[in-house]
């Protein structure tokens, strides 16, 4: 089969850095001002930084928006199974022919100089949304913020900071505040910024740094409230309460985030439809994701299988909060992490909670961290562990000896993209 002609460019801009992270703006500025400056043209944006809870926060507010009657372009990343995933332009996926043709556009505007793939693509879905008409643009950060490629709109309409926690220290620092100043360069002058629950130590510099910018805040637990109650979600803020159906994303950390998605779309003015869009329409994959068909699911049909692409400490203890949440069933996983990441932080929440782990490498990933030391890292977290060559080899060894069991594939977005590839999702 051919190629599509996005993966051999982009394949071609990997090759433009010599690193895959390289946190400055400048390489930034110098293509956009290459392409007339499309960050100046996009409808209005929503900034959203944060270690947890972005993506999905994001998938609210797109849903409460698009709930509304508007649309919405929408930039995330990583991408699970395709590059397209990142670029939703006016609500649907980007096509292949725009996606060649702006990734060209941005190659050639490049002319050849050092940028980062990240970098890059970034430029291109700005590009792309700045040329299609929608009410909002909704811009995920990669990395940090302050230094992120997507820092670029000048007067965004609204930012969003979600819970800050220890993550990505190489580049953002080693201590929670060092990271939350990182979170907090998204914060503009005049811009409201709605801040999901935080430690107190990142929550007094993101105070901090708004104050020194004068960037209003609406800050969980000051401002706005959000709880579960009788398998009801009740927000309040202070033009009232609202009485919403429960989250449809799985765990009780999506309370939170359907909080500040709802601060966020009362900020902007849209109605009820929009809040209950917001909590019953959002799509958000590889976040606690039941696979009931595909290849890899129909292979165990017994099995109750769960995909998750929490990767850091933060997340496994909200893992762990979902298992126990859940109807008793035994559980096994299915770990796969990457070599940077605290893998003794996310393992320890998640003792008790399984019977087994069964570890793995991630497919095509040079930064996998080999499937014998995730197992070590496992045992040593008192995880029963062994190892297995594939996901789909794991999946049958413990369907074999427990067909009605529970199996949660996890420790990163690069194995449950992997997963996805392979299930046919």
């Amino acid at each position: 089969m051919t190629a599509p002609a996005s993966d051999i460019i982009l394949e071609r801009m990997m090759a433009l850095h010599p690193k895959i992270i390289d946190l400055t703006l400048d390489r930034v500025w110098r293509l956009l001002d290459a392409l007339g400056n499309p960050q100046n043209d996009l409808p209005p944006v929503i900034h959203i930084a944060g270690t947890n809870g972005k993506g999905s926060t994001l998938a609210m507010i797109r849903a409460g928006i698009e709930g509304a009657g508007l649309t919405a372009h929408a930039y995330t990343s990583p991408h699970l199974a395709r590059f397209h995933e990142r670029i939703r332009v006016a609500g649907e996926l980007i096509s292949e022919p725009a996606l060649s043709a702006v990734l060209d556009e941005c190659y050639d505007a490049n002319s050849g100089q050092p940028i980062t793939y990240f970098e890059i693509t970034t430029c291109a879905a700005i590009l792309a949304f700045a040329r299609t008409r929608a009410d909002y643009t909704l811009l995920e950060v990669g990395l940090g913020g302050r230094l992120d490629a997507t820092n670029v709109p000048a007067a965004p309409a609204l930012t969003v900071i979600t819970p800050v926690s220890i993550d990505h220290q190489q580049f953002l620092g080693n201590t929670l505040g060092e990271i939350a100043f990182e979170k907090a360069g998204i914060l503009k002058r005049g811009v409201t910024c709605v801040v999901g629950p935080q430690k107190d130590e990142a929550l007094e510099v993101i105070e901090r740094q708004a104050a020194r910018v004068g960037a209003p805040l609406l800050v969980h637990g000051q401002h706005w409230h959000a709880h579960e109650e009788h398998g009801r979600l009740i927000y309040s803020d202070e033009t009232g309460l609202r009485d919403l159906p429960r989250p449809n994303l799985l765990g009780a950390h999506q309370i939170e985030n359907a909080g500040a998605a709802l601060a966020a779309l009362r900020h902007l003015g849209l109605g009820d439809d929009a809040y209950e869009a917001a909590v019953t329409r959002a799509h958000w994959p590889a976040r606690m994701q039941r696979l009931t068909s595909g290849p890899l699911a129909e292979s165990a049909p017994g099995v109750e299988l769960w995909l998750d692409g929490g990767h850091n400490p933060a997340a496994g203890e909200a893992l762990a909060r979902v298992l126990d949440d859940l109807p008793k069933r035994s559980t096994h996983l299915i770990c796969g992490m990457l070599n940077t990441k605290d893998v003794g932080g996310y393992m320890r929440p998640l003792a008790g909670h399984a019977e087994s782990l069964t570890a793995v490498s991630i497919p095509g990933e040079a930064n996998t961290l080999p499937a014998e030391v995730t197992a070590a890292a496992a045992a040593d977290a008192g995880i029963a562990a062994s190892t297995a060559t594939s996901v789909a080899e794991a999946l049958a060894r413990i369907a074999q000896k427990e067909p009605q069991s529970r199996v949660l594939i996890c420790g990163s977005l690069y194995l449950a993209g992997a997963v996805l590839r392979e299930n046919g999702s």
